[in-house]
């Protein structure tokens, strides 16, 4: 059996190998290239995208002739023909789905449905999800619900591996390393069919790479990526259909960690950030990868490494069934540390979201400490209890300072506005910050309207540093610039009146001087 496995292997690589230069250079021949026109597209010129036929042709011929030639000798090892049939015919399917959408195009809609299609083949020829240990122990699923999870898997794991072509070998190169750890869960949970197509479908893969590595001169295209992901999909079923429940619930799982993670990721930002589901862009791990300055080969052997590492942890769990929570629990970690270094803008804010959900009863404090001091400001009539007011209510919200802005000239002196002092630009500032107010990052400024709908000037929240985030909303702050407009408008409204007053008082005496001067 071992030999018989290592010569299919170099079968399929070879026949890989040949194949390959056949179909790039029909390809080239007739004009079956993909142009870079699309903005997710990396490549610069023209470039054959039906390598999956020399993937599929390799992997078919090698099955067929193994079929033969074991009847024919005698072989201790058989390869069944209806069982294979069952599994290679929806996986023809596939095959010819990715093959019509590299040279016509099909709808996201459409491939769905026709994978759907050939999962439900699938289940029917009796490889599918038929147990769930940890929903129902030693129970079998009935259809409805076996059915429904069979197709999810072949969809997720199908179109996992499509999404991640999109760099030269990332999409050969990992499913390799998913078809040995597929490969050797078959060893443990003996499975001679399983091992056998996962070792012939690794050959073919293995042949192919030679030419699709970077610098690549042939494509996978629909054609072998859907066919590629639906094999492993598949295998990855029947592999596990007699393992124990870890095994068959955890190492897929881990083992496909990589395009898993990808397709949740793509799925989950373009739903957070409103964009088509099924639209492609420029956002995927490889992408942000290249981003951050690494070149397409770097990236690549940076990827293959995670899917590896994957692959490992998921053979680890073959030994350390009773550590699998622990496992699971620090790859978790693992993930999440490395989609944070990725630095998604849709789960920054989604993160920010669950940050100001955590801090929701100081956001509430800080809410209706901004009403209390609009109610405050109803009794102020001069800027030395404003001040007080706002320093109260802003310094524990995050803020360091406040600047006032006023508009229009006017005669009152700069003691009537203390605590506050004027600036070179001639805006009134209060900090309570030890740093001062200098080239703050922000501030939120509003606009102080009189009772008769002037503008007076604007108030601005100062903050200097950006250590924490600011647990308010600012929509809180309508009643608060109405009051504060008010409590404004009454202490220059006083001022003024002081000052006329005073002025009053200082012609009366001048003109009691003066008439006591002429009497005199």
């Amino acid at each position: 059996m071992s030999t018989l496995l290592i010569l299919v292997f170099c079968l399929a690589s070879l026949l890989s190998i040949g194949l390959t230069k056949f179909v790039r250079y029909l390809a080239h021949a007739h004009g079956w290239l993909e142009t870079p026109v699309l903005d997710r597209h990396v490549h610069t010129f023209p470039l054959p995208r039906i390598g999956g036929v020399a993937i599929f042709a390799s992997f078919t011929i090698v099955v067929g002739c193994t079929f033969l030639v074991t009847r024919w000798l005698h072989s201790p090892f058989t390869l069944l023909f209806v069982p294979t049939l069952k599994l290679l015919g929806p996986a023809l399917i596939v095959f010819l789905l990715g093959l019509y959408d590299d040279l016509r195009g099909v709808s996201p809609a459409g491939k769905f449905l026709v994978q759907a299609l050939a999962a439900t083949l699938l289940f029917i020829g009796g490889y599918g999800i038929h147990r769930f240990d940890l929903v129902s122990p030693g129970q079998t699923l009935q259809s409805f619900i076996g059915l429904p999870l069979t197709i999810f898997w072949v969809l997720l794991i199908t179109n996992a591996f499509n999404l991640i072509d999109g760099l030269d070998g990332l999409a050969a190169g990992s499913a390799l390393f998913s078809t040995v750890v597929v490969f050797l869960l078959s060893l443990f949970a003996p499975n001679p069919m399983v091992s056998f197509l996962t070792l012939v479908l690794a050959g073919a893969i293995l042949g192919f790479l030679r030419f699709n590595f970077h610098p690549a001169s042939i494509f996978l295209g629909d054609s072998g990526s859907l066919f590629i992901g639906f094999m492993i999909s598949a295998l990855a079923i029947v592999g596990s259909q007699k393992a124990p429940t870890i095994v068959a619930i955890s190492i897929p799982l881990v083992s496909l960690g990589f395009p898993i993670l990808d397709v949740v990721l793509a799925v989950g930002r373009r739903f957070l950030g409103g964009k088509p589901l099924f639209q492609g862009d420029r956002e995927h791990i490889h992408h942000k990868l290249l981003k951050r300055g690494l070149s397409q080969r770097e990236a690549v052997l940076l990827l293959y490494a995670v899917t590896a590492g994957f692959g490992f942890i998921s053979l680890v769990l073959l030994h350390q069934a009773t550590a699998v929570a622990f496992i699971l629990a620090l790859t978790g970690t693992g993930v999440l540390i490395g989609v944070q270094q990725l630095r998604y803008s849709e789960f920054g804010e989604m993160l920010s979201i669950m940050q100001r959900a955590a801090r929701r009863r100081q956001v509430v404090a800080n809410h209706v400490a901004i009403r209390h001091a609009a109610e405050s400001l109803e009794n102020c009539a001069e800027f030395q209890s404003i001040c007080r007011v706002l320093q109260n209510t802003f310094q524990p919200v995050g803020f360091d300072g406040i600047r006032f802005q006023i508009l229009h000239p006017n005669g009152f002196p700069a003691s009537s506005f203390l605590p506050m002092s004027y600036e070179p630009d001639g805006k009134l500032a209060l900090s309570w910050s030890e740093s001062g107010l200098d080239d703050p990052p922000w501030e939120l400024r509003l606009e102080l309207i009189t009772t008769s709908n002037g503008r007076w000037g604007y108030v601005s929240l100062v903050r200097v540093s950006d250590r924490k985030a600011i647990a308010m909303d600012v929509n809180v702050l309508g009643d608060f610039r109405a009051a504060l407009s008010k409590a404004v408008e009454r202490a220059c409204t006083r001022m003024e009146t002081t000052i006329q007053s005073e002025s009053h008082k200082d012609n009366t005496q001048f003109r009691k001087f003066a008439a006591g001067s002429t009497a005199d």
